[in-house]
């Protein structure tokens, strides 16, 4: 993980590799026996295996995709359907800029859709700041502070990075629960939580030059509780803090920053930056590779 970074404090030092054009996975359906999937327009099916278009998708048309034992799918719509003959296919948009539909929300990127033991697994694939872009505004109220919420969004995206390849055995790195993050897609979006996003684009929190685990929660009534009482195990930026939220009851673990805190501390000056070293100790901020965002 360390190649991925060039450190953000007072001195900046480049480190660059290749990173892929998508850069997220994010797990939509599992173990489901059919998914309805659209697009904002005209797009492809294409088979993952031999990277060919099996299926046209029109703008705006709704499908239902289902299994076919271990290695079909068959797709449907007013228009007819087809079977197609693989159990890994990527609905993709012609256009770049277009959106993807699936579980009744429209998201950025491309779907991928795997027949798996004769269920479907629906995975939103995209990249990492379009991610935020749904993650922030289903985390944190738009109307709040702008510096809570680029604090919310640089804490996102750091949990995004130190959890990659958490559910990899499903195929995905996320899920859009609060098991993981809340992922609401498009429809999330706001014009100031996209402003925290593009005004924090790659920075994430580093301690001994790895990502953090950058746990927050909504509140935690006064003080955060550290790793060590919550989990058993001792994490030197996880340690017990004043949380500013006295006003809020306590609502999740209280570990790391509190979301209610975060917006206090920025009614009274404070920036993204002294909000998160206050509720994480002893770190560094950086800088993911410019390529992860292509």
């Amino acid at each position: 993980m360390k190649n991925l970074l060039k450190i953000f404090s007072v001195l900046l030092v480049s480190v660059f590799i290749t990173m892929p054009s998508y850069a997220i996975k994010i797990g939509l359906y599992t173990n489901v026996q059919s998914v309805r999937v659209s697009a904002s327009d005209e797009a492809q099916m294409i088979d993952v295996k031999t990277n060919k278009q099996v299926c046209v998708i029109r703008k705006m048309l709704m499908y239902e995709v289902t299994p076919v034992g271990d290695d079909k799918m068959i797709v449907r719509s007013n228009w007819g359907q087809c079977t197609i003959n693989t159990n890994n296919v990527v609905l993709k948009p012609l256009d770049e800029n277009a959106c993807v539909f699936t579980k009744d929300k429209w998201y950025r990127g491309i779907l991928r859709i795997e027949n798996r033991n004769n269920t479907l697994t629906v995975i939103n694939d995209l990249c990492l700041e379009n991610y935020l872009q749904g993650v922030v505004a289903s985390e944190m109220p738009a109307s709040w502070n702008l510096e809570a919420i680029k604090a919310q969004t640089i804490a996102a995206r750091t949990y995004a990075v130190a959890n990659m390849g958490k559910h990899s055995k499903e195929g995905f790195d996320l899920v859009d629960t609060q098991m993981d993050q809340v992922y609401d897609g498009v429809a999330a979006e706001t014009e100031s939580t996209n402003e925290a996003v593009i005004e924090t684009q790659s920075v994430i929190m580093i301690h001994n030059n790895k990502p953090i685990s950058a746990m927050y929660s909504a509140s935690a009534g006064g003080q955060t509780t550290s790793a060590l009482e919550s989990f058993g195990n001792d994490i030197p930026y996880l340690q017990a803090v004043p949380s500013y939220d006295d006003n809020v009851p306590k609502v999740g673990h209280g570990v790391g920053m509190t979301q209610h805190g975060a917006n206090n501390l920025a009614k009274m000056g404070n920036n993204a930056y002294q909000i998160l070293t206050h509720f994480y100790n002893n770190i560094q901020f950086a800088r993911l590779n410019p390529v992860f965002y292509k």
